[in-house]
């Protein structure tokens, strides 16, 4: 694809199984930086990495030799991999199954840039399931018993 040029900007969320508070202050950096650096060796640019702990938001410039569904697969088995290896507790760490992916343009990195990076101060005024939903309704995607990310509420 030498001859591509794209500009796809997606915030990808997913959350902990069971919706548990699983992700450690601990090693919480290093599982940031080690998604970083996954997402970077498969070709794609990670802008940022922030979350709670019991959810995730990537903020990525994403490489079209890849689709967003198999990069996802990807990252969501190798962290909890990663985070079961490194940091074992009595039971062990998974995602919920799906995400949720938002694109953006390039003129809305920085808006977005600093929602992620602001995740603590932002759910100290708004919950997930509240803030997840919104960008539901913004998007004009209401969730409705079909909806595969109906498991995120």
């Amino acid at each position: 694809m030498s001859h591509c040029f794209t500009q796809l900007h997606l915030q990808i969320i997913f959350v902990v199984k069971y919706r548990g508070a699983l992700i450690s202050d601990k090693f919480k950096s290093d599982l940031y930086e080690y998604m970083a650096a996954n997402i970077r060796r498969r070709s794609h640019v990670c802008i940022i990495i922030n979350g709670m702990p019991d959810h995730v938001h990537l903020f990525i410039r994403m490489h079209p030799d890849e689709s967003l569904a198999s990069l996802v697969q990807y990252i969501k088995g190798s962290s909890s991999r990663w985070i079961n290896h490194y940091y074992p507790s009595q039971r062990p760490f998974r995602w919920q199954e799906g995400y949720a992916a938002f694109s953006y343009s390039k003129s809305q990195i920085p808006r977005v840039f600093q929602y992620i990076k602001n995740q603590e101060k932002h759910h100290q005024k708004k919950t997930f399931q509240k803030e997840y939903q919104d960008m539901i309704n913004k998007y004009d995607n209401p969730p409705d018993a079909t909806n595969p990310l109906r498991p995120f509420l």
